[in-house]
């Protein structure tokens, strides 16, 4: 895969979670499931690039942890937005916004 296409995936992947814990604080599977079922299952995260995407922005300091229980009595690791996280996912919107609405002008080109 060239490095441009990594960028614009974890870009994207990046998105995605930050949008996802807008509403509150959420363990990894929980996720990886919203991600999955707002979308009607068209996205699904890998378990290891939402891992790698959620330390990732815990160390840039855009989310934040802390270990709580599950509903199933589990011990889970808890994410949420941090102040930072809430203005980069303000920024990603809109840069994925223009961007959504560039590529559809192009398909739809007839």
């Amino acid at each position: 895969m060239a490095r441009d296409d990594l960028q614009l995936l974890q870009g994207t992947l990046d998105v995605l979670i930050l949008k996802t814990l807008s509403w509150g604080p959420r363990h990894g599977y929980q996720i990886a499931r919203w991600i999955k079922d707002t979308t009607g299952a068209e996205l699904q995260v890998e378990d290891r690039a939402l891992y790698v995407a959620l330390h990732r922005m815990e160390e840039r300091r855009w989310l934040e942890s802390e270990w709580g229980v599950t509903e199933n009595n589990r011990q889970a690791k808890y994410y949420q937005l941090t102040r930072q996280g809430r203005r980069q996912l303000a920024a990603k919107s809109e840069t994925w916004s223009r961007y959504a609405a560039a590529i559809f002008k192009v398909l739809r080109t007839t």
